[in-house]
Formats: structure tokens, C-alpha cells, sequence
């Protein structure tokens, strides 16, 4: 069963997105492989984030977040934020950014972005947790011929999916929303403890 699902998966092809964040003073950002909108009315769109990822660690305790569309042009900014870790490697001082006025990272280079509100947070107990937004702010161009899996199967990961980090700690700021409780009777913190998981471009289930 796994290999067909996995052969159904490649075929999928999806689009690649960045997920920006921010909490606290704590900045992160991943390449995401794992996203769609999830509700007409009222809009929703939903992203899933590697439990092991720094940026999921980071979003645990944001109230905003935003997903940047890829270009086919934008295969630097695939490389940086899905072949670096952000635990060795400040990804935002090697591109132009600037804060929105929620205090979001915004990706210079990509127009195309929603920054949404998070209204929702999922965790069934898998190594994704799933974040559902209400957009606030939307930009798009008249045209944007998506970044595939297909064309980025040359980034090397940063990060092995199996390297764990520290418990995450939560931010001091009284803003943050809290983390939610898991399937497992554990809170999402202890779920999310892990090191910033890259991606392997090979295997459209490692995406984000």
C-alpha cells in the first residue's frame, strides 16, 4: 500500500510555498509542500508543518503567519529556505525581507503571498501539525508559473528528518496563542521538539 500511495504522491507534483513566521523575537521560515485552501466560506487556507522543523517550533506560538507561491524563477529562495537549516543559518540575513504589520517576515522576491490569521491548530498524532488561517492580506500577479517538486529535485536537505533539537520553550510575549493539546494527551511543544527538518526533494511526503 505505502509504495502505490508514495506513486500516487510523486505524480501529484505539487507546488512549493514558504512559510514565514515569527514569535516573539524568534524568526523561521520552510520550504512546504503540504498546503491547500481548506473552505470557500469563509476563506481558509491550511499548511502542514514537519513536527521536527524549527519553523513548525517557532509557529506554535504565532498568531500570524504567511505562505509565499514560488515562481519557476525562484529556485534560489527553494534552495536557501529547504537546503539550510535555520538552526546554523540565518536564512533572512541571506535575502530581502520586510515585517508586515503584524510583525510577519515578508519574502521581497515573491509578490504572490497571503499572510493569514491562525484560527485553527490540528495535530492527529502524525509528524505533521496543521495550522488553518483566515487570510488578512492577499497579493497576487497576473501570472505565476509554480516552482514544482519536479524542478527542484537538486536542493540537498540541511537537516535529516531524524535530527532532533531542544524542547521548545514558549516565547514571553502575552500575544502568543497557546499551543494545543495532541492526541496523545501531550501538548504540542513536546511534539514539535526538533532541530529544523529540511526537505528531501525526492520524496513529496518530506516537503515541509
Amino acid at each position: 500500500m505505502s509504495s502505490g500511495f508514495d506513486a500516487l504522491m510523486a505524480h501529484a507534483d505539487p507546488a512549493l510555498v514558504i512559510v514565514t513566521v515569527a514569535a516573539d523575537d524568534e524568526m523561521a521560515g520552510c520550504v512546504v509542500g503540504f498546503h491547500s485552501q481548506c473552505s470557500i466560506e469563509p476563506p481558509r487556507y491550511a499548511v502542514w508543518l514537519s513536527k521536527a522543523n524549527r519553523t513548525c517550533r517557532v509557529a506554535l506560538f504565532a498568531a500570524q503567519f504567511a505562505v509565499h507561491f514560488l515562481s519557476d524563477q525562484d529556485h534560489d529562495l527553494a534552495e536557501l529556505f529547504g537546503g539550510t537549516s535555520g538552526d546554523d543559518v540565518d536564512k533572512f540575513a541571506r535575502c530581502d525581507w520586510e515585517r508586515d504589520p503584524g510583525g510577519v517576515p515578508l519574502l521581497v522576491q515573491c509578490p504572490n503571498r497571503v499572510v493569514l490569521q491562525r484560527v485553527t491548530q490540528l495535530d492527529d498524532g502524525s509528524d505533521h501539525v496543521c495550522l488553518i488561517g483566515a487570510p488578512l492580506r492577499a497579493d497576487a500577479t497576473a501570472e505565476l508559473p509554480a516552482l514544482r517538486v519536479s524542478r527542484a529535485q537538486d536542493i540537498t536537505p540541511g537537516h535529516g528528518a531524524d535530527d532532533l533539537g531542544p524542547r521548545p520553550t514558549r516565547p514571553a510575549s502575552d500575544d502568543a496563542p497557546p499551543p494545543t493539546a495532541g492526541p496523545h494527551g501531550d501538548d504540542a511543544e513536546v511534539a514539535a521538539a526538533g532541530a529544523g527538518h529540511a526537505i528531501d526533494l525526492e520524496n513529496p511526503e518530506s516537503l515541509s
